[in-house]
């Protein structure tokens, strides 16, 4: 067995697919225990009769769709002509664009890449520092993790849901959820982006520019408020939600605008299903390994030595933090939630902790992960795409990383900011 777990580290280091060894090291641990092997078969199962699980391919097309579209153009343009007036209203309209644009698509590089074409130059004729534009963009593209409908949501609901642990969790709980601790994010950011501002010259409102741009956006604009309207009012489950969503995109972006071919869409389509496989196959894996780990008690013996040490919530919490911001670093947020939070949750919840409050902690941590140095994603993603050296993207976030830091510091030790909407 020793010489099992060994092999499969030293396949990890040579970069075999993570998907592998979770379902390995589950297949091992219930060859060793005498258990048949046929259990992991049966969590596939179980999680494929899901019917939240629907809504993870459906939610990733429609934000594939929107990517591959002008919508980012579109949007970019109506928060600009809303708020572009503000001081450092430029720069409060790439914050709230990244976000929103995050929320959708559910991958921060993608809004970079997507957004920061647009934003970058838009930026700097505004007069704002090169440094402060490449924080702010680098930053910005994870801010909509913690906004409905972020696929890191709906991923930790249905973990949650799977591991039946503690207080029942639902998707609509983790979308309430991350309304206000995102919006204390947004804030702090759109604080520091107006002082940033101070002594440039204002632009004036203009209501032709902003008629122009609603209009343009028209068929974009509805979209949020159909999707979120519906679940909130009760009149769509979340899945259903997802798949109006896929049809509203499909025929504003195809039909109406025809910025995407039907030559195109089954490219489209292809690439986004990858990510989704990759998704289902990290998370089925996993669940058989979290069944394996809860068989052999290994949930409850961590949290006996953690006990043994650490008595008070609070000093929980702390490690936590700094557990979870090291792991942002190296782990992508998918593997992260499907790996982590089995473990995570039943010692959270021994100390008392909610696990919607956990989630929130655990996403919010994870979305500064991306552009923590020396190894955050983000900071690769955008010193390849605006041709800037690493070391300068890491001078140019650490004022973003400090004041992100500071909120996550406050969603985690002010519960409420998480559970006052879902009711909790």
């Amino acid at each position: 067995m020793i010489l099992a777990t060994l092999g499969l580290l030293l396949l990890a280091l040579m970069g075999a697919p993570l998907f592998a060894i979770i379902l390995a090291s589950a297949l091992l641990g219930f060859y060793a225990s005498e258990i048949e092997l046929t259990v992991v078969a049966m969590e596939f199962y179980r999680l494929a009769e899901m019917p939240v699980l629907l809504a993870i391919p459906l939610f990733t097309f429609a934000g594939y769709l929107l990517s591959e579209s002008q919508a980012p153009a579109r949007l970019v343009r109506l928060t600009r002509a809303l708020l572009g007036w503000m001081p450092g209203g430029l720069a409060i309209v790439a914050l709230t664009a990244c976000a929103l644009f995050t929320a959708f698509t559910g991958a921060s590089g993608v809004t970079i890449v997507a957004l920061g074409a647009l934003l970058f130059p838009a930026l700097q004729q505004a007069g704002f520092r090169e440094n402060f534009n490449l924080g702010l963009i680098t930053t910005s593209g994870s801010l909509g993790v913690l906004f409905a409908p972020s696929l890191p949501l709906i991923l930790y609901a249905v973990i949650v849901q799977q591991l039946a642990v503690g207080t029942p969790v639902t998707v609509d709980d983790m979308f309430l959820a991350g309304i206000l601790p995102g919006i204390v994010m947004l804030v702090a950011l759109s604080s520091w982006s107006v002082w940033q501002s101070r002594g440039q010259e204002l632009t004036k409102f203009s209501w032709r520019e902003a008629r122009d741009a609603l209009l343009e956006a028209k068929w974009e604009i509805p979209l949020p408020f159909v999707v979120l309207g519906g679940i909130y009012s009760g009149y769509f489950a979340v899945s259903e939600a997802a798949a109006v969503t896929v049809l509203y995109v499909l025929i504003s972006e195809v039909l109406i605008y025809r910025e995407i071919s039907l030559r195109r869409l089954p490219v489209v389509m292809r690439e986004s299903m990858v990510l989704v496989g990759a998704i289902l196959i990290i998370l089925g894996a996993s669940l058989a390994s979290t069944n394996y780990l809860i068989d052999a008690e290994v949930p409850t013996r961590l949290f006996e030595a953690i006990k043994e040490r650490i008595t008070d919530p609070l000093t929980f919490l702390i490690l936590l933090n700094i557990f979870l911001l090291i792991l942002g670093t190296m782990l992508d947020i998918f593997s992260a939630l499907v790996i982590m939070v089995p473990l995570l949750l039943p010692i959270a919840l021994g100390y008392g902790i909610d696990p919607v409050h956990l989630g929130i902690i655990f996403l919010a941590n994870m979305q500064i992960g991306y552009f923590t140095p020396p190894v955050g994603m983000n900071l690769f993603i955008a010193s390849y795409r605006f041709k800037k050296p690493v070391m300068q993207l890491y001078r140019a976030t650490l004022p973003f990383f400090f004041i992100l830091l500071a909120t996550v510091l406050l969603i985690t030790y002010w519960p409420g900011l998480s559970l006052t909407l879902p009711g909790r």
